[in-house]
């Protein structure tokens, strides 16, 4: 590699990682109260490990959320990720579920119902032109590999896979940032016992599912999205073994590097909800708040802020003032204003354009008080448990109103309205 050019890594994982399956139960249970009641306020919390689920938190709402409805919820949700086998550890109709619900504070309320936020904190949002979706690459791509794999998953086409998995994509940039290459691709998989072998006594994933991996899932998906960065050929680096020499260019595919992956999902790990923040939003491109997103209503800006904020940092980048933007907004309990409009375009910015003035643009343009949060995004719909799977951002689908380029034009026309005057 050019000592000018330097690697970036972003990973994501699958739907049915235990950390996803939390945050897909946590926000099922929002969907069911916001399908009843569009004010309900919740904050859901799941842990899942070993046959047992454990829904808590507080929720006040009008849906009849009852202990009998949370346990339909929570199985119907399991079952939908793909866990049905009792033999595996965890299975939608053999788990114990336990529901540990409560009504929240009067204390949160008390500042929320006259339209303050649900807490105090900060909230970043972020966009660049490196894909079409206007999301970083490297985290693009590693969510439409663990997508790939719940398809082929769920149509049968790879019979031996489960539902556990993650992905991890290496992105080789140029010195002004632009992607040169793909570099390095890591994908690890639980499986059945169809595609196991055993050596010296113990059991190993095979090499032939192994290209079966890089040629049904890896290649297509960097094929269809990115072409013209496969600078070199898809090489298996097979565990236990010599590497292969790699030409200039190959990309080098780690597939279940540790040897096997039998025993996963719940019963391997622990799951809980919020855990996986990084892969929800950027993949460590810009800064992240801190504040995890599944389990929330809008009211929480932990949530709804930084939708808010990638829809500004995309518009912005969609109306061409800035090749990447990074917004932040911050907020105290209880208060309706944000506290400050920061933005950072790495020295992006359009020619003309100032980073000022496109904090101006945000204050114009862009309700920022929780409500008008709530109301520009329509944010009181169970539209949350698809967010909790495969990424919140870049996901083109018409019920994610952050990822909607309407104020492109608007805000390129104002900004040359303010150049010509």
């Amino acid at each position: 590699m050019s000592t000018n050019r330097y690697l970036f890594t972003s990973e994501s994982v699958s739907m049915g990682h235990p950390d996803k399956v939390a945050d897909q139960i946590s926000d099922a249970v929002l969907d069911f109260c916001l399908t009843h009641d569009p004010m309900s306020r919740v904050a859901c919390e799941t842990l899942v490990t070993t046959d047992l689920a454990v829904v808590a938190g507080e929720i006040t709402t009008k849906a009849p959320l009852t202990r009998v409805a949370v346990d339909k919820i929570v199985r119907d949700a399991i079952r939908d990720i793909g866990y049905i086998d009792p033999d595996i550890g965890f299975a939608a109709d053999t788990c114990q579920v336990d529901c540990r619900i409560h009504a929240q504070s009067p204390n949160i309320a008390q500042g929320v119902d006259v339209g303050g936020a649900g807490d105090q904190g900060m909230m970043f949002g972020f966009a660049c032109d490196e894909t079409p979706t206007l999301m970083p690459l490297p985290i693009d791509l590693s969510h439409r590999l663990v997508a790939h794999h719940a398809d082929l998953r769920k149509t049968g086409k790879l019979k031996w896979l489960r539902p556990d998995a993650k992905s991890q994509v290496t992105v080789e940039y140029t010195p002004d940032g632009t992607p040169f290459r793909i570099h390095t691709v890591v994908l690890s998989t639980q499986h059945d016992e169809s595609v196991m072998v055993t050596k010296n006594k113990q059991q190993y994933f095979t090499d032939d599912a192994r290209q079966q991996i890089i040629d049904k899932l890896i290649s297509p998906v960097l094929k269809a999205d990115r072409a013209d960065l496969i600078k070199g050929k898809l090489v298996l680096m097979t565990p236990g073994k010599k590497p292969p020499k790699l030409g200039a260019y190959d990309i080098a595919c780690h597939i279940n590097p540790t040897g096997c992956f039998l025993t996963g999902g719940p019963h391997g790990d622990c799951g809980l909800t919020g855990r996986k923040i990084i892969v929800d939003t950027y993949g460590g491109r810009g800064r992240h708040g801190g504040g995890a997103f599944s389990g929330k209503d809008p009211t929480k800006v932990d949530r709804s802020a930084a939708y808010i904020a990638r829809y500004i940092a995309k518009n912005i980048v969609a109306a061409k003032l800035a090749r990447q933007c990074e917004v932040q907004l911050s907020y105290a309990i209880g208060y309706p204003d944000p506290l400050n409009i920061w933005v950072n375009t790495s020295g992006t910015v359009a020619p003309g354009v100032t980073e000022s003035q496109l904090v101006d643009l945000i204050r114009k343009h862009f309700k920022l008080t929780p409500k008008g949060i709530i109301e520009s995004l329509n944010l009181r719909r169970p539209i949350y448990r698809e967010s909790a799977r495969h990424g919140h951002f870049g996901r083109e689908l018409s019920t994610f109103a952050w990822e909607k380029t309407d104020k492109a034009a608007a805000l390129r026309a104002d900004t040359l309205m303010a150049g010509a005057a």
